[in-house]
C-alpha cells in the first residue's frame, strides 16, 4: 500500500489534491520547463562549441601566415629571424594558448613543426565539428520534443475547453 500512497508526487509536485485536468496540466508544464532548461543547456554547449571551432581557426589562421614566411620547401627550413617574424611566432602561441593547445609542443621556427601544428589544429578541428554535428542533432531533438510537449499541452486545453463548452451546450 506505501507504493500507491507515492503515486500523488510526481517530479517533487504533490498531485493528490487536484483533479485530473489540472494534474495533468501541471505534468505536461514541468515536463515543458524541463525540455526548456535542458534545450538552453545544450544552446550553451554549442555556442561554446562554436567558440571553440573559431579560436582554433584563428591559430590556425596564425600558423598559415608563419608557413607563408617559411623560405624553403624541407622541414628544416626556418622562419627568417627578425622582429616582424618573432612577433607573429609570439602571436601564434598566444593563439594557439587561447584555442586551447599547448605551443611548446611544436617548433613554430621551422616548416616541419608549423606543419606539425597544421595538423594537429585541423585533427581538432576536424573532431570539435563532429562533436559540433552531433550536438545540433541533440539540440534539433530537444527542440523537437519541447514543440511536441507544447502541442500536447495545447491539445489537452483545447480539449478541455471543448468538452466544457459541450458540457454547457448540453445543459441549455
Amino acid at each position: 500500500m506505501s507504493g500507491i500512497q507515492g503515486l500523488g508526487n510526481v517530479g517533487g509536485m504533490n498531485l493528490s489534491g487536484m483533479d485530473i485536468e489540472t494534474a495533468l496540466l501541471a505534468v505536461q508544464s514541468q515536463r515543458t520547463q524541463l525540455l526548456d532548461s535542458q534545450l538552453a543547456d545544450q544552446i550553451k554547449g554549442v555556442q561554446g562549441r562554436n567558440d571553440a571551432i573559431s579560436k582554433l581557426n584563428a591559430a590556425m589562421g596564425s600558423v598559415s601566415s608563419l608557413q607563408g614566411k617559411v623560405s624553403g620547401t624541407d622541414a628544416g627550413s626556418k622562419v627568417p629571424d627578425n622582429a616582424e617574424n618573432k612577433k607573429l611566432i609570439q602571436d601564434t602561441k598566444n593563439a594557439l594558448t587561447a584555442a586551447g593547445m599547448d605551443p611548446s609542443k611544436f617548433d613554430l621556427t621551422t616548416k616541419g613543426g608549423l606543419d606539425a601544428a597544421a595538423t594537429s589544429i585541423k585533427g581538432t578541428i576536424d573532431t570539435q565539428t563532429n562533436s559540433q554535428q552531433m550536438d545540433m542533432l541533440r539540440l534539433q531533438s530537444l527542440s523537437n520534443k519541447r514543440n511536441e510537449s507544447f502541442d500536447v499541452m495545447t491539445n489537452f486545453v483545447k480539449k478541455m475547453q471543448d468538452s466544457r463548452s459541450s458540457i454547457i451546450g448540453n445543459m441549455r
